[in-house]
């Protein structure tokens, strides 16, 4: 976990300098920022492996700086750390782009845990490449070339269609991609994976991706 940056936008004092001071152990640099439109600017200006968000803070919340965040860089992982343990909350964050959800209070192993899983979730070799249909996706600079065509995916948008690539020639129901893309280990009665499917089509093509009729999605070998 070395040579990684990390930001840590909460409002509390004390859990900006515990979770500083655990991450700085493990070999992390860390940036924090004390409320959400510091937070934000600082996100923007500056490149970071992981964000650390916290939701209720006052002035500028953690849910707009997530939205805005996202919306100016949408490739930034963010892992969300908020006493809202309700499931809209989750799902609203998690629908909004952030990679991971974790309630207060937590413990700093299970903390540790997935800031470790995140970053390892970007790919180490950069010329990995993934081919169905007839496109080819590079899962580590989030591009799909179709013929002679080259397009810029989201992140998330990369991740879902290299799920259904991996799996190519089979339906993968929405349940195992909201598990593998998202996450979630429960039914959030959303349908992202639904919309993240049509901005999908829109860029490589209505042809690209199948529809399996009461399981889920697929691509053609």
């Amino acid at each position: 976990m070395s040579r990684e940056r990390l930001l840590v936008i909460d409002d509390e004092p004390g859990v900006l300098r515990f979770i500083s001071r655990a991450l700085r152990a493990e070999g992390i640099e860390v940036d924090i920022a004390d409320g959400g439109e510091e937070g934000y600017r600082l996100a923007v200006a500056e490149s970071f492996s992981l964000v650390i968000l916290d939701l209720v803070m006052p002035g500028t919340d953690g849910m707009s700086v997530l939205k805005r965040l996202l919306r100016r860089k949408p490739e930034q992982a963010v892992l969300v750390l908020s006493c809202l343990t309700d499931t809209s909350s989750k799902v609203r964050a998690l629908d909004l782009g952030a990679v991971d959800y974790l309630g207060k209070p937590f413990a700093l192993n299970e903390l540790l845990a997935r800031v470790r899983a995140r970053l390892r979730e970007r790919p180490a070799n950069e010329t990995l490449t993934l081919r169905a249909h007839d496109f080819v996706l590079d899962p580590v600079h989030h591009e799909v070339t179709v013929g002679d065509r080259t397009v810029l995916l989201t992140r998330r948008e990369s991740t879902l269609l290299a799920e259904l690539v991996q799996h190519a020639g089979e339906s993968v129901s929405k349940q195992r991609l909201l598990s593998e893309v998202w996450g979630y280990d429960f039914d959030p009665e959303t349908n992202v994976v639904d919309v993240y499917i049509r901005r999908i089509r829109k860029k490589v093509g209505a042809g690209a991706i199948s529809t399996v009729r009461g399981v889920g999605y697929g691509v053609d070998l």
